[in-house]
């Protein structure tokens, strides 16, 4: 009898996953659960585009293992399915020399991880590259892309339909119990009709409801997503030449998001940003947009509370600029001073589905648990979308595996 698999959530790495599923496993029947009315609505529909090439990441980390595998099937699956897909490169830009010596631990990093074409380039190097962009240094990645993630997540939907497979928009998950050689699915369609199945396993990637759709199957309440905003502007159409590829900052480890950035898309826009702020919601991308029970989790939370603790500064300097287009635009400007506040509209708004510790420290690695038959990403933001197809050969691979045990 075949096996038949449910896969929750209809961003790039559920379609990924369940895709794979049918490559290992040509006779299971896969069916994908999405809550929202259209697929890659949330983290997948509003991040960057960017594909990356695994500079920052912990030698031998999920991260970055999956990243590098990652890049190389996700450039391959969108040249075989004509995807957008464009290599700008990237620079990492030090403002001063105590940036610049930080370099060297990314480009050790880097070249630890397999990065190909890294190298490190001084000012004039760096204006060769990007003329209207000013710093003392810098670290070019060559082949960091970018890439149309909801092409490829409609893509590989797509492709999970044509080998007999399922796609339930606006079904949500709202309860799950393992049953021994089944898992109970219960969920509600949009219009509210419930809806009932039992499924052989259930694979959860429900990003910025991780937590909750893991501790219906059993697992931990920790660590516990909190979401928190990227707000994006857009450079005017005729200011897009200021850049050529991606232009970063370089990380400061004191602080646990990158900064302002600019970021040119497959579509042609260039973005700058994101800042990093608490959203108000779960799904909360924009000030309007309130949760009084999603605030009330994140306030109970000791891990939150912990981590505002000890970046209660930065989260005060991040709000400053998310409500001054001038703030804003002045963090862009120590990377190109030519941007001006009349050369900016705004633009999208993102969510990050960061996990935290009790202690308060961001969790750092993917991290995917099992509970019975229902296995769970528990955190999964950036780099997911570039490991996505790798994360699911990661994932898939365990599944059979845990198959081929029960069977003896």
């Amino acid at each position: 009898m075949s096996a038949t698999y449910a896969v929750v959530g209809g961003g790039i790495v559920g379609a990924a996953v369940a895709r794979r599923i049918q490559e290992v496993d040509p006779s299971a029947h896969v069916t994908i659960w999405e809550k929202e009315e259209e697929l890659a609505a949330h983290q997948t529909g509003r991040n960057s585009g960017v594909v990356h090439a695994g500079l920052y990441y912990v030698p031998g980390s999920l991260k970055a293992t999956l990243c590098r595998r990652g890049v190389g099937m996700l450039k391959d699956f969108c040249s075989e399915h004509d995807i957008a897909y464009d290599e700008c490169g990237k620079v990492l830009v030090a403002l001063d020399e105590v940036e610049e010596g930080r370099l060297g631990d990314i480009e050790d990093r880097a070249r630890a991880n397999g990065v190909p074409g890294i190298r490190r380039i001084d000012a004039a190097e760096l204006r060769e590259l990007e003329p209207h962009v000013r710093g003392v240094a810098g670290l070019h990645s060559p082949t960091t892309a970018i890439v149309d993630y909801p092409g490829v997540t409609r893509r590989l939907a797509a492709l999970v339909e044509e080998h007999g497979g399922e796609v339930r928009l606006g079904h949500e998950l709202v309860g799950l119990r393992n049953a021994g050689a089944e898992v109970h699915v219960e969920g509600r369609t949009t219009a509210g009709e419930p809806v009932r199945a039992s499924y052989d396993h259930v694979v959860l990637c429900t990003g910025l409801w991780a937590d909750h759709t893991a501790a219906l199957a059993g697992d931990d309440a920790a660590p516990k997503v909190v979401p928190f905003r990227g707000e994006y502007w857009l450079l005017r159409p005729e200011r897009r030449s200021l850049v050529n590829g991606l232009v970063y900052p370089v990380p400061d480890p004191r602080y646990p998001f990158l900064g302002v950035h600019l970021t040119p898309r497959v579509d042609g826009e260039v973005m700058v940003g994101p800042n990093a702020v608490l959203a108000l919601a779960r799904e909360g991308y924009d000030w309007r947009t309130l949760s009084l029970r999603d605030l009330r989790e994140v306030a109970a939370y000791d891990g939150f509370r912990r981590f505002a603790r000890q970046h209660w500064r930065t989260g005060i300097a991040e709000m400053a600029g998310s409500l001054s287009k001038r703030r804003f635009v002045a963090a862009a400007r120590r990377y190109v001073p030519e941007i001006h506040v009349d050369d900016v509209v705004p633009g999208p708004s993102g969510i990050r589905a960061q996990a935290l510790e009790r202690d308060g420290s961001l969790v750092d690695d993917f991290r995917i648990t099992s509970r019975g038959r229902v296995t769970a990403l528990r955190n999964a933001p950036s780099p997911a979308a570039t490991s996505s197809l790798a994360i699911a050969e990661h994932v898939v691979e365990d599944l059979v595996q845990r198959r081929s045990e029960v069977r003896r």
